[in-house]
């Protein structure tokens, strides 16, 4: 709920974007299903799981590029895979 309040906050902008026939019948077909109210909304959130992905995907590069740079390890599979699960799990619950 919290989150919404912010969304409902911001300042909008108005675009006009043209889409293809079998697009638009798409974007139709999901208000129609009931899971959005109207175009806006469900563009909205194509734009907000793309946001989101981004986001997970930066965080992705980040933690490769950490591996990288941390060069070779002196311990086991085993042993880096349990600290990987540690890590995990305190972030999880975080």
């Amino acid at each position: 709920m919290h989150q919404y309040y912010y969304y409902t906050l911001m300042a909008t902008v108005r675009k006009s974007i043209t889409f293809t026939e079998q697009q638009d019948l798409w974007i139709k077909q999901q208000i129609k299903k009931g899971d959005y109210t109207n175009d806006s909304e469900y563009l909205r959130d194509l734009v907000r799981k793309d946001q989101a992905q981004q986001q997970k995907l930066e965080e992705l590069r980040a933690a490769i590029q950490e591996g990288l740079d941390s060069g070779v390890s002196d311990k086991t599979v085993d042993q880096i895979w349990q600290e990987a699960e540690e890590r995990y799990a305190k972030k999880k619950n975080a």
